[in-house]
């Protein structure tokens, strides 16, 4: 039995926050009715190549287990058939620029006022008194948080992460924030306000680097693969490729050198500590991957995992679905629509057990208005 059997969340976000924390409330058991709008729906949808049917992979990435409600929320008959869903759910999550919802007639204080248990979450750009203009999409917000001046190979331009990171982050702390409302409503009785911006949670997400900056009072800037704490920890050059080295610590920087058959390096007063091999670490790099020139990647790797030390190839997707670590992230949910669907499971296990999608992604417009 799913810890979230029983709640209803009506889903009124589109893109990835707002998607991707009502998919992990579905994973858990909650049933999510997602409004999108009539003949065109989440605008991710079309977000493609690739397409499987009418749908862009994207889309299918965050919609499983849930439903789909057409509505146009700015006709009269939308927003009332809307405002009836909210009243019958639990929760509702929505990420309208800030005032959209009072606009529409769906004013959050107004509905909490007629259904007191209920748990509205928004989710913003820069947060609910901003200025709602900001539009809130991820890369506006990688850039406006700092994330890509940290991001980048040493030297060059500020570089975006490679998937929408920011919006993850704050669909997880979103539904972080409905769990814990959803609690503390079993012992009051009334919802909570639960609000999350792109931009708070993207500072959020710079954990060291932002401490960095405010206690130590230097900016960081973009350094490859290194890491701006520890030395070796980042990506050295082997034959056959990449190889990521991560230690850590004192004890695994004696066991990688004693691998690399350099176990002098440790008593070099330049790698004697971690805050010496940070200083150091451009000499250290070269050393490293001078001993690394000895022998194929691969082989290192195993040399290294053997002795405990932390390493990895760097991989592309094709490598990575095509290892058994891989596989095991796979399901298969049948759509009785698009077919056989693979896409990543839900990485939250419940004593050991993952769960499987309850449902695949919705076709547009599966579930009618008056639907239970």
């Amino acid at each position: 039995m799913r810890p979230l059997r029983g709640i209803r969340v009506a889903d009124l976000s589109r893109v990835l926050a707002g998607p991707l924390c009502t998919m992990v409330l579905a994973d858990l058991g909650a049933e999510v009715v997602k409004v999108e709008r009539p003949g065109v729906g989440d605008e991710t949808r079309s977000w493609g190549p690739p397409f499987v049917g009418q749908d862009a992979a994207y889309f299918l990435s965050v919609n499983r287990g849930k439903r789909s409600l057409e509505l146009d929320l700015k006709a009269p008959e939308g927003a009332a058939a809307a405002k009836e869903l909210i009243l019958r759910s639990d929760v509702l999550v929505e990420n309208f620029r800030p005032g959209t919802m009072a606009r529409l007639g769906l004013d959050p204080e107004e509905l909490g006022e007629r259904h007191p248990g209920l748990v509205v979450c928004s989710i913003t750009a820069m947060g609910e008194e901003a200025d709602p203009r900001v539009a809130g999409y991820d890369l506006v917000m990688q850039a406006a948080t700092g994330l890509m001046s940290l991001t980048g190979p040493a030297g060059g331009e500020p570089t975006k992460v490679g998937v929408a990171l920011l919006d993850v982050v704050a669909g997880l702390y979103a539904a972080v924030g409905i769990t814990a409302a959803l609690r503390d409503r079993e012992r009051t009785g009334r919802g909570t306000r639960v609000s999350v911006s792109l931009f708070d949670a993207g500072v959020a997400a710079l954990v060291n680097q932002a401490a960095n900056y405010l206690l130590g009072g230097e900016v960081p800037v973009p350094m490859g693969n290194a890491h701006p704490n520890i030395a070796p920890y980042e990506a050295l050059s082997t034959p056959g490729g990449l190889l990521v080295l991560a230690a850590a610590n004192d004890g695994l920087f004696v066991r990688a050198c004693e691998v690399l058959g350099r176990p002098d390096l440790p008593s070099d007063a330049r790698f004697a500590r971690n805050a010496d091999r940070v200083r150091n670490r451009e000499a250290l790099r070269g050393l490293l991957e001078e001993a690394l020139a000895e022998r194929p990647r691969d082989e290192w790797i195993g040399l290294l995992i053997e002795a405990g030390v932390p390493a990895a190839p760097v991989r592309d997707l094709a490598a990575v679905f095509g290892s058994d670590e891989g596989r095991a992230t796979i399901q298969e949910i049948d759509d009785p629509v698009r077919g056989l669907l693979r896409l990543v499971r839900s990485p939250i296990r419940l004593d050991g057990v993952a769960e499987s999608a309850s449902r695949p992604p919705p076709a547009l417009g599966t579930h009618e208005p008056d639907d239970p």
